[in-house]
């Protein structure tokens, strides 16, 4: 039998024990890409866990399989709690519906259906075939919003984009146009740094380079991979002795232009390259197409940085998912730079929204769209 909850009813043990599933699929946050982050957990009869697990890095045991051997024969007529659908098709490890049927499992519970082409219902149709129950939706929002970057990726064929910026109280990013400007304090960089040590990638346009030369790496914070940083640059303005090609021990750079760049301003393009970038043409140098390319590289989460123009062409492109909005005490005036250059925007409108105190500074942190 096949059960799609999401509309109400749910057994109250049954979102518990996804709840925890979903506390343990958190474990992989960061560290799984291009998989999806998944936890599970195995629970018995009597509503006792026998095992559980997560899938902590990419190409490592599926959080199935942890949460099964940890069970042993105990999961034999237990249920299993997991935040994706079991996978059925062999890639670097084998299909989880084949281990979830020989240990024995009544019964499985999942958060949401798999969008890989690959599964996407076949791994609750081959359980299901095999007798097994199968309840779907359980805690559906909380585990999407846990696998945007993995969901996104599979739906959109781009990665999750997270729009950062820090304004001054009045709403400016800037002083002037090309100006670095200093806006926030060292407790909200430090939080600002933590989700650098979670997405896959930062990146900026050519601007924010010649502005602030930054070095866009993920400080103290500790960050098990590499973290790639991405540079929006359809005419090859960025210098070749940036400071960040003085970082690439942190991770690769890898910059996106126009192919009319690359024929024109080719020896910018070879002396990119000597500094360690790898310089990638696209056919259509908009942002939508620019951040397509990035799924090629595995990037499925990016964190946009700036500056101006970059985070305008993103918003007016609708591939922003979601806001990170740090804003400081300070009033810089009429002579300001406007964040999305007074497109029409509003952190009351964003869905799901956080706001926490660091320092002097307030941050605010939202989803662009609701759960579909």
């Amino acid at each position: 039998m096949v059960g799609d909850l999401s509309a109400g009813g749910l057994a109250e043990a049954d979102k518990a024990w996804m709840r925890r599933a979903i506390f343990l699929a958190e474990r992989g946050l960061g560290r799984t890409t291009p998989n999806p982050v998944v936890g599970a957990c195995v629970v018995n009869g009597e509503g006792v866990v026998v095992g559980q697990g997560a899938h902590e890095r990419a190409g490592g045991a599926h959080a199935e399989v942890r949460a099964l051997d940890a069970a042993g024969d105990r999961a034999r007529g237990a249920t299993l709690y997991c935040t994706l659908e079991p996978c059925v098709h062999t890639g670097r490890t084998g299909p989880c519906t084949e281990r979830i049927l020989a240990a024995g499992i009544r019964r499985v519970v999942a958060a949401v259906e798999d969008p890989d082409p690959r599964v996407r219902g076949r791994g609750f149709a081959r359980l299901r075939e095999q007798g097994v129950e199968v309840v779907s939706g359980v805690e559906r929002a909380a585990a999407v919003r846990l696998n945007e970057p993995f969901l996104t990726v599979k739906r959109e064929r781009r990665p999750f984009v997270i729009l950062k910026a820090a304004t001054s109280l009045d709403g400016c990013i800037a002083l002037a146009r090309g100006a670095r400007t200093f806006l926030t304090s060292g407790p909200a960089n430090r939080r600002g740094h933590s989700v650098r040590a979670r997405v896959d990638a930062i990146a900026v346009g050519s601007g924010t380079m010649l502005a602030d030369d930054p070095l866009l790496t993920s400080r103290e914070v500790y960050r098990e991979r590499a973290l790639t940083r991405v540079v929006f640059d359809r005419r090859l303005r960025t210098p070749a002795g940036a400071r960040v090609f003085s970082t690439l021990s942190s991770g690769p750079v890898i910059i996106l232009t126009s192919e009319e760049a690359m024929t024109t301003q080719a020896d910018r393009a070879r002396a990119l390259e000597a500094a360690g970038a790898a310089v990638v043409p696209v056919a259509e140098p908009q942002l939508a197409a620019m951040l397509r390319m990035l799924v090629r590289f595995d990037l499925h989460s990016v964190l946009l940085e700036g500056g101006s123009a970059v985070h305008s062409a993103a918003w007016d492109a609708g591939v922003v998912d979601c806001v990170h909005l740090y804003i400081s005490p300070h009033v810089i005036g009429p002579g300001g730079v406007p964040l999305l250059d007074r497109r029409r925007f509003s952190p009351a409108a964003l869905v799901d929204a956080r706001v926490e105190a660091r320092g002097p500074d307030v941050i605010i942190e939202g989803y662009v769209h609701r759960v579909d």
